[in-house]
């Protein structure tokens, strides 16, 4: 069990950062984060940056990460896997619209003036309610789960990578499976941004952000499944994640994994994973308020069925 605590929390992403568990692939790790703004208990409507912080929170910070988690065997250039067990939130969380400087709040015209709607969490029922009596169905899941670049230096936890960080895409939910390309030795992989509830978008630029009482995590290396970016595997459907200065950017990433990902699975030539995904795969809006944007490519299970590949 990792607690957020002076070893295990951090503010950036870095390979210079000592591993604080190392694991083999197939070992499960289980923690506890705090929420993405490093409070220190509920936050109920004060002006977003007097929040009460714990005292591991330095200016500059991103996101509360925990970790580093060092995976055994993990190279450069493979893949890791990281399996979704269990997501369980808090009984609090925050969600915070305008009343600062950024581009969303410049179209939404509310830099200056903003909410905060503070909620109370119900982990058994899976249900939110703010202090205006809104009730929203919980499906909690992590806003940050990813590894360092492999450069000097630490880099914001705010982008979302190639190699994951802040990808923010709410079908992470317990019962999915992360893959993404390893891009340094041991892996170093980090989590935290805890959200309760989020919808595509995440449009104010938070979800209901939350600490994490539990989340349970399975690791493992593949070598057989290089993907070129963050790929899902929930329940029910394949993911393909793209990240991209514009939203046409990120959707074209997202279709060539997702045309990759017809061609390996499938066995269909390029041009039919192109014909194919226009009339099957959906096109989702990820996250449009973290510097770099994201699209997910979505195919559902059975939205196709694929020809025998061998006729006899």
């Amino acid at each position: 069990m990792l607690e957020p605590d002076d070893r295990t929390l951090h503010g950036y992403f870095s390979a210079a950062y000592p591993p604080v568990l190392t694991v083999r692939p197939g070992d499960s790790v289980t923690f506890r984060t705090l929420d993405c703004w490093w409070s220190a208990g509920p936050y109920a409507g004060e002006h977003p940056p007097d929040r009460p912080r714990v005292p591991q929170h330095r200016p500059g910070y991103g996101h509360a990460l925990i970790g580093p988690i060092e995976v055994l065997g993990a190279s450069a250039g493979q893949t890791l896997e990281v399996r979704v067990d269990e997501v369980v939130p808090a009984t609090w969380g925050t969600t915070v619209a305008g009343g600062w400087p950024s581009g969303p709040n410049r179209r939404y015209h509310l830099e200056t003036e903003g909410v905060v709607h503070a909620w109370t969490l119900d982990p058994a029922a899976m249900t939110g309610r703010n202090q205006h009596g809104h009730t929203v169905p919980l499906r909690p899941f992590l806003g940050v789960m990813g590894m360092p670049p492999a450069g000097p230096g630490e880099h914001s936890t705010i982008p979302p990578r190639v190699h994951g960080g802040n990808i923010d895409c709410k079908e992470l939910v317990a019962g999915s499976t992360l893959l993404l390309p390893i891009p340094v030795d041991g892996a170093l992989f980090s989590a935290g941004d805890g959200h309760a509830a989020q919808g595509d978008g995440e449009v104010s630029g938070t979800a209901i952000e939350c600490p994490m009482d539990r989340v349970t995590l399975t690791f493992g290396i593949r070598d057989d499944f290089p993907v070129p970016g963050p790929v899902v595997r929930t329940a029910d459907a394949w993911l393909a994640l793209g990240l991209g200065d514009t939203l046409d950017d990120a959707g074209y990433a997202a279709l060539e994994s997702m045309f990759t990902l017809l061609e390996r699975l499938h066995g269909v030539t390029r041009a039919d994973a192109v014909a194919l995904s226009s009339v099957a795969v959906d096109l989702r809006v990820t996250q449009i308020v973290n510097q770099v944007v994201g699209v997910h490519a979505v195919l559902r299970d059975g939205a196709i069925s694929f020809a025998s590949r061998d006729p006899g």
